[in-house]
C-alpha cells in the first residue's frame, strides 16, 4: 500500500510546521489537518451556575488554548479585570506564549510545565506559591487525576469549568482516502463513532498520540499501527514518516503504560507477607509466660487455705462442751 494522503485530527496548515512542509516536499505526500471536535466556552449563565468568582483566585492553571481563550471571554462578559498581580500557569511553554493574547507577558508571573499536569503541580507547591488560592480554567471533562494531584499536595484550589467539548461535523469527509489518519484525543474516537455509527477501519493506518486515545482506540474495537510518545517516536511527525517509509511497519517498542499497572501487584503481595509475620510473634508471646506464672500461683494459695483454717476452729469448739454438761451435774447433788 503506497501512502498518498495523510489525515490530523487537529486543526492547524501543514505548510506552517517545517516538520510537516519537509515530508511533503521530501515523500510528495499530502497532509490535512482536521479537528474532530471543538472546544467553545461557556454561555455566561452556564459558568455563574457553579458559583465561581474569579476575583477571589490569585493564580489560574491553564491546559490548552481553548480554556485560555473561554476564561478571559468569560472575564469580559463579566467586567472583571485581572490584576497585574495575578499568576497563571501553564501545562507548557509554548502554552503559555499563547498568554500574549491576552495580557502583557511578564516572565515573574507566567510559569510553565514540560507538558504534564503533575509538572504544574509541582510548581504550585513550591514555598513561594503554597498560600496561593488556584482555580483550575478546565473543559467539561476534567480529569480526576488532575483533582487527586492537588488535593495531595494539600493545594488551596478549585476546578471551574469554563468551556465544553462538541463535535464538529465530519460528514464531508471521505475517511476510505486516507490512508494515515493520526488521532490525540479521545474524544476524537467519540465524535468518529457519533459521525459513522458503524465504521470500519479497514486497511487505514491510525497513529494514536497519548494515552487517552489509546485507552478509547482499545475500546472501540479499533488498532493503532504506533503509539506514542516513544523513545523510537517523540513526535507524531516521526511516527508518519516511518509509516510513509515502511506501510506493514509493526511497533516493537510500546508505549509504557502496562509496565506502571504491574508495578502494583508485588506491592500488594509484600504487605500481606509482611502481616503473616506479625500473627506468629503475637502467638509465641502469649504461650510460654502466661502459663508458667498462672501454674505457680495456683499451689500457693492452696497451702496457705488448708493448714491454718481448720485447727483454730477443732481447739475452741471441744472446751464449750465440758463446761455446759458439769455445772447442772453440781446442783442436783446438793439438794439429795
Amino acid at each position: 500500500m503506497k501512502i498518498s494522503k495523510i489525515l490530523i485530527a487537529q486543526p492547524g496548515v501543514a505548510s506552517a510546521n517545517p516538520h510537516y512542509a519537509n515530508l511533503i516536499k521530501k515523500y510528495g505526500v499530502s497532509i490535512e489537518f482536521h479537528p474532530f471536535f471543538s472546544m467553545v466556552p461557556l454561555t455566561l449563565r452556564e459558568f455563574r451556575a457553579q458559583k465561581v468568582n474569579i476575583p477571589d483566585y490569585t493564580a489560574i492553571v491553564f491546559t490548552s488554548k481553548g480554556t485560555i481563550d473561554a476564561f478571559f471571554q468569560l472575564c469580559a462578559e463579566q467586567r472583571i479585570k485581572i490584576p497585574d498581580s495575578q499568576k497563571y500557569f501553564c501545562t507548557s511553554e509554548s502554552l503559555s506564549y499563547y498568554l500574549q493574547k491576552h495580557i502583557i507577558y511578564r516572565k515573574r508571573k507566567i510559569f510553565f510545565g514540560d507538558g504534564t499536569f503533575a509538572s504544574v503541580v509541582k510548581l504550585a507547591k513550591a514555598d513561594k506559591h503554597k498560600n496561593e488560592k488556584i482555580l483550575i480554567a478546565s473543559p467539561d471533562h476534567i480529569y480526576p487525576e488532575w483533582i487527586q494531584m492537588f488535593k495531595d499536595a494539600n493545594l488551596k484550589f478549585a476546578p471551574a469549568v469554563v468551556a465544553k467539548f462538541v463535535d464538529n461535523d465530519l460528514k464531508n469527509l471521505e475517511l476510505d482516502d486516507y490512508q494515515i489518519i493520526a488521532f490525540y484525543n479521545a474524544l476524537d474516537i467519540t465524535s468518529l463513532k457519533n459521525n459513522f455509527p458503524g465504521y470500519k477501519q479497514n486497511r487505514t493506518k491510525f497513529i494514536a498520540f497519548g494515552a487517552g486515545i489509546r485507552k478509547a482506540m482499545t475500546e472501540a474495537g479499533l488498532s493503532y499501527a504506533i503509539g506514542g510518545p516513544t523513545p523510537e517516536f517523540p513526535s507524531l511527525a516521526n511516527a508518519i514518516e516511518q509509516l510513509i517509509v515502511n506501510p506493514d511497519f509493526k511497533q516493537t517498542n510500546p508505549p509504557e503504560e502496562p509496565k506502571k499497572e504491574a508495578k502494583k501487584a508485588p506491592a500488594k503481595k509484600a504487605e500481606t507477607k509482611t502481616a503473616e509475620k506479625k500473627t506468629p510473634a503475637k502467638k509465641t508471646e502469649a504461650k510460654t509466660p502466661v502459663k508458667k506464672t498462672a501454674e505457680k500461683k495456683a499451689p500457693a494459695k492452696k497451702a496457705e487455705a488448708k493448714a491454718p483454717a481448720k485447727k483454730p476452729a477443732a481447739k475452741k469448739a471441744a472446751p464449750a462442751k465440758k463446761t455446759a454438761t458439769k455445772r447442772p451435774a453440781a446442783k442436783t447433788a446438793g439438794k439429795k
